[in-house]
């Protein structure tokens, strides 16, 4: 089938604070408006508190995360549905496999918002960074625990030098000229 027929995972990655699950909620009611596809949102947070409670920040437990999160998007996509994820999943050969295993399935749609870390630190709400650098938070994504930020991202995204609403025009646009909407 065509591509605005397929099931499609959009696939958000970037540091804690970096603008994931913002842009990934605008994404939601707009593609919700657009219309075509059933949408869910499987955000990072909700995702670790409703569906990996029991798992740690240690590396094997972010990649076992990220792979049930996955494993749920590809299910969506092969239904013909759209799935968006906002996880920061910080490891590249996990995010490789994610993809492989939904591409089998429908679209996959890489999304890296690229902001910088000293940026995320500004942000950051919860105080995270800030236990982080203090040693209270260990194996935390950009601080004591590595970002492996994606060279095969299919959309960069520079969040410093756009508002979160430009940033998901920018992903429709994306999605659009590649057929998907």
């Amino acid at each position: 089938p065509p591509r605005d027929e397929l099931g499609l995972t959009v696939f958000f990655t970037g540091l804690s604070g970096s603008g994931k699950s913002t842009i990934a909620n605008i994404l939601r009611v707009k593609l919700d408006e657009i219309g075509g596809r059933k949408v869910t949102l499987l955000d990072g947070d909700l995702v670790r508190k409703n569906l990996s409670s029991e798992l740690t920040f240690s590396k094997e437990h972010r990649n076992v995360n990220i792979l049930r999160i996955g494993f749920v998007a590809a299910e969506i996509t092969k239904h013909g549905g759209l799935a968006i994820c906002a996880p920061i999943a910080p490891y590249d050969a996990i995010r490789k496999q994610v993809r492989a295993g939904v591409s089998a399935h429908g679209g996959f749609v890489l999304v890296h918002v690229a902001t910088p870390l000293e940026v995320c630190e500004q942000r950051d709400r919860k105080g995270l960074y800030a236990m982080a650098r203090a040693g209270k938070i260990k194996e935390f994504t950009g601080i004591s625990d590595p970002y492996e930020a994606p060279e095969d991202a299919d959309l960069v995204i520079q969040t410093t030098e756009m508002s979160a609403e430009a940033a998901c025009d920018e992903v429709v646009r994306y999605l659009r000229a590649e057929g998907y909407l």
